[in-house]
């Protein structure tokens, strides 16, 4: 049996180590990446091309739903399901706009799991049943759908499946580092790429975002909800504007 593959965006270890040998154990499925945060799984999608891909919304750093609209643009192919602790409205409606097509909740049972990865990878859209369950979410897609179809200007970046964000899926990268505290050495290292590009990589970001230094970066980054601020320090965090 051809095993489907399988990426796993999950920054708790515990956590991820288990989905893994759940899926694996069914013979099913083979789990070709593990990443535990957005910069990680930028790069295994790349790597590995999954055709599903198991992503945690709330990722340190750049954050889940925000990492998946990258993730989507470049590799339109490949199905996403969101895990979250809890459902919300807001997160649904993002994890929508995101090209998700299950939404289920970290406490799922292994079967209902495998079941829902079985039937989206087979073309279902199971998100469509959450939505229907909630009226008042239901009409606010429906309303955002009728004001996209009634506009007659070019569809911004960030309609539903594409990204919102200004950068590039390499300036994300960058940035998510220094959200975890990196130097520009640790980037490079982490990115396999030398210490110059990361500085021109930053450089780009501080010039698109129209702030001063990397602190700033990362701010302006919160507070548009592109990231969550992880569990580690920004002691590490420089304030050079030309990196």
């Amino acid at each position: 049996m051809l095993k489907r593959r399988i990426l796993l965006v999950e920054d708790h270890p515990m956590f991820r180590r288990g989905l893994k040998r759940m899926l694996e154990d069914t013979g099913r499925f083979q789990v070709v990446g593990e990443a535990e945060n957005g910069h990680e799984a930028i790069h295994l999608a790349d790597v590995h091309h999954p055709e599903l891909i198991l992503i945690d919304v709330q990722l340190p750093g750049v954050t889940g739903l925000k990492i998946a609209r990258v993730l989507r643009k470049q590799h339109t192919n490949t199905k996403l399901i969101f895990l979250s602790m809890h459902v919300d409205d807001e997160r649904l409606f993002d994890a929508i706009r995101a090209g998700a097509s299950a939404f289920l909740t970290k406490d799922v049972d292994g079967d209902t799991l495998v079941d829902s990865i079985r039937r989206v990878l087979a073309g279902e859209n199971l998100i469509n049943q959450l939505i229907l369950s909630r009226p008042q979410l239901a009409w606010r897609v429906l309303s955002e759908f009728r004001a996209l179809s009634n506009d007659t200007t070019p569809a911004p970046d960030n309609d539903f499946g594409l990204s919102s964000l200004p950068l590039s899926a390499r300036e994300i990268e960058v940035l998510d580092c220094v959200a975890q505290g990196l130097s520009n050495k640790e980037i490079a290292d982490e990115l396999y790429v030398t210490e110059q590009t990361v500085k021109n990589h930053m450089t780009s970001v501080l010039r698109k975002l129209d702030v001063n230094d990397r602190v700033q970066a990362v701010l302006f980054a919160v507070k548009n909800g592109w990231m969550e601020i992880g569990p580690q320090p920004y002691a590490q965090v420089e304030y050079s504007r030309t990196a």
